[in-house]
């Protein structure tokens, strides 16, 4: 399901921003009236106009796979995915239970971390406390990492961004200082050189800060999940072997 909707959820933001893409391919293309209007530095302009579309367009699909992970990984981190209210409440019921069946069922049906880390302590019941202890907290980190799936997406797009955003300055940069040194170019040419540089440096900054908050968001929202899980089945078992003592 999280699958299906990150594909669709890609598919849209590609279908948003294709009108941009175009766009900027657009403004790539020469115009008529440019073609007949000839320019010593023609040459130049040109590839000037297509890196600008090239990062610009590096930058938008940047921006699509940051947004979609955001997205993504802000839906699978639910609380209620995570521990889901239900499964808690069966547990509370069942666990000074001999009916440790109804609750493995339970775990099955609420399919989720927790549950699964619940199952795996039902179905180890049966190995001395500290021995279960210690393989369920194997199976936690394991548990962890799935929910930590992603983040490192969201890790490189916020190193990525910027610098990417640095290669547009320079390259602006450098378009700037060469119609500089032509002769007779007109003030459209410095114009294009400062508007590369400070487009890039913006969209770099807009992709990255975002990123950045999402990721040290999410990778403190998966250590309070932690915490309460293995809280939650720790509880389980002092609740199991304490009666089975």
């Amino acid at each position: 399901m999280t699958r299906r909707l990150f594909l669709n959820l890609l598919l849209l933001l590609a279908l948003a921003v294709s009108p941009l893409c175009a766009h900027a391919a657009e403004s790539a293309t020469p115009s008529a009236k440019a073609k007949s209007q000839p320019v010593d530095d023609t040459p130049t302009n040109g590839k000037s106009s297509s890196m600008k579309t090239a990062i610009i367009a590096l930058l938008i699909l940047l921006s699509i796979v940051g947004l979609t992970f955001i997205i993504e990984r802000g839906l699978a981190l639910r609380t209620h995915k995570i521990i889901p209210p239900d499964l808690r409440n069966a547990q509370r019921q069942l666990q000074d239970t001999d009916d440790l069946s109804t609750l493995k069922a339970y775990c099955q049906h609420f399919d989720s971390p927790y549950g699964r880390l619940l199952a795996y302590a039902i179905d180890n019941r049966h190995l001395p406390r500290q021995e279960n202890s210690e393989s369920l907290q194997t199976r936690a980190r394991h548990e962890i990492a799935q929910m930590e799936r992603g983040l490192v997406v969201l890790e490189i797009t916020t190193g990525i961004a910027p610098l990417l955003g640095l290669v547009g300055t320079i390259f602006g940069l450098i378009s700037l200082f060469k119609a500089m040194g032509i002769e007779g170019a007109d003030q459209s040419h410095f114009a294009d050189g400062i508007s590369i540089a400070l487009q890039a440096t913006l969209l770099g900054l807009v992709i990255a800060i975002p990123s950045l908050a999402a990721w040290s968001l999410y990778n403190k929202r998966i250590e309070t999940l932690a915490i309460e899980i293995e809280s939650h089945s720790e509880e389980f078992l002092r609740h199991y072997y304490n009666r089975a003592d």
